[in-house]
C-alpha cells in the first residue's frame, strides 16, 4: 500500500477512535456550559470571585471544543465534507450561545435515526427539529436577559418574560408587549424570527411528505383495478360475447 493512502487511513482511524472516545466526555461539557452560561446570565448578585470561576469554566470548555474541531478537520481526509457535515459544532466553536447544540449530535446515535426509510427521515427532521427548538429557546432567553438587564426602559427583565418573548418570536407571532432595546437583544431576536421561519418550513415538508406517503401506500394497495389498467384477453372476449 503507498504511503499516502496507508497516512490517510491511519487518519481515518485516529478521527474514529477519538469520535468514540470524546463522545460522552464533550456531551457532558455541553451540559455543564448550559449550567455554568444559565447562572452566568441569570444571577446579577455574583461575587468577584465566582464571577472568575465562572468566565474560567466557560473559557476553559470554549478552547476545549475549539481543539476538537480543529483537531478531528485536520484528521479527516474529506475537510469540506467534514464542515458540511458539522456545522452545529463549527457555530458552538465560534459563538458561545451555539455551543450546546453539539448535544444533538448524539441524536445520530439512535439507531431507527440511521434508517433510509420515509419514517426514520421525518422522525429525524422532527427530533433535531424540536430539540433544536427547545435548546435554541432556552439559549437566547437567557442571553437576552443578560443583555437587557439594567437597559433603560427594559421590558424584558426575567427568565420567565424572556422565555415568553422567545416563544412568541420564533412563532412569528410578535405581539409587541415585550420588544429588546438594546442592540444585540434586537439581534438575537432576528435570529429568532430567521429560525422561526426555517422551522415552519422544515414541518410544512415534512407533513406533505408523510401526505404523499399515506396517499401512495394507499394507491398501491388498492384491490379493485383502476380506470388506466391494462385488459387481459378474456376482458377483450366477453365484450365481444356481449356484443
Amino acid at each position: 500500500m503507498p504511503e499516502a493512502a496507508q497516512a490517510s487511513t491511519s487518519r481515518e482511524r485516529a478521527l474514529q477512535r477519538w469520535e468514540r472516545v470524546s463522545s460522552w466526555p464533550f456531551l457532558v461539557l455541553s451540559v455543564v456550559f448550559i449550567v455554568v452560561y444559565s447562572i452566568r446570565c441569570l444571577d446579577p448578585t455574583l461575587e468577584n470571585a465566582y464571577f472568575v470561576a465562572i468566565w474560567t469554566v466557560l473559557l476553559l470548555i470554549w478552547a476545549a471544543f475549539i481543539a476538537d474541531y480543529v483537531g478531528r478537520l485536520l484528521l479527516s481526509e474529506h475537510k469540506w465534507e467534514f464542515v458540511r457535515h458539522n456545522v452545529p459544532e463549527l457555530l458552538g466553536a465560534a459563538v458561545p450561545v451555539f455551543r450546546p447544540f453539539r448535544l444533538l449530535r448524539e441524536l445520530r446515535r439512535i439507531p431507527f435515526f440511521n434508517r433510509r426509510t420515509g419514517a426514520a427521515v421525518r422522525a429525524r427532521l422532527v427530533s433535531y427539529a424540536l430539540a433544536f427548538v427547545i435548546l435554541w429557546i432556552y439559549m437566547i432567553a437567557i442571553t437576552v436577559v443578560h443583555a437587557e438587564r439594567g437597559a433603560p426602559g427594559a421590558t424584558i427583565v426575567s427568565l420567565g418574560d424572556a422565555l415568553y418573548w422567545a416563544v412568541v418570536t420564533i412563532a412569528t407571532v410578535g405581539y409587541g408587549d415585550m420588544v429588546p432595546v438594546t442592540t444585540f437583544g434586537r439581534v438575537l431576536a432576528v435570529l429568532l424570527m430567521i429560525s422561526g421561519i426555517l422551522i415552519v418550513g422544515v414541518t410544512t415538508a415534512t407533513v406533505v411528505s408523510y401526505f404523499n406517503d399515506t396517499v401512495s401506500r394507499a394507491r398501491h394497495g388498492r384491490s379493485d383495478q383502476g380506470p388506466n389498467e391494462e385488459r387481459g384477453p378474456n376482458d377483450e372476449t366477453h365484450e365481444e360475447e356481449q356484443r
